[in-house]
């Protein structure tokens, strides 16, 4: 996807409804209060692909500032941290973000959330530029 149809896809879904139940979206995972856009894609030599993945979510983050203001950056460490030693629940989005992604650029949206995140599920897996829209503030 390019800068528009990543822009079309963030504003097609923060305008969208949240779906009853957990499941795949045609751009990524959805829930009750949350939809998640795979927006792009980065693969390759590790240090390389993560850097290009942080460059997308710096460009799209400066085009969405432009609208928006700029965004709270985020790290994510500690709710996975209470998540994973202390055995906290973290509601969704938040938990399974927590998980893949180090840190968010993140937007209070009228009555939602809109946050930008690299991502990377494990080794071999590719890093993806992500954008989540929730109406679950983060914990």
């Amino acid at each position: 996807m390019n800068t528009a149809e990543q822009l079309a896809t963030i504003d097609l879904l923060w305008a969208g409804p949240f779906p009853d139940v957990h499941g795949r979206s045609d751009v990524g995972w959805s829930g009750p209060g949350y939809v998640m856009a795979e927006l792009a894609e980065r693969d390759g030599v590790r240090d390389l692909a993560e850097a290009r993945a942080d460059a997308d979510r710096d460009a799209l983050s400066a085009v969405l500032a432009a609208r928006w203001g700029a965004p709270d950056q985020l790290s994510l460490w500690s709710m996975n941290t209470r998540a994973l030693e202390f055995g906290e629940e973290i509601p969704e989005p938040w938990g399974w973000l927590s998980a893949c992604a180090q840190e968010i650029h993140l937007w209070s949206v009228g009555e939602r959330w809109v946050a930008l995140a690299v991502s990377r599920q494990g080794d071999g897996e590719p890093y993806q530029l992500l954008a989540v829209i929730t109406d679950i503030a983060p914990p």
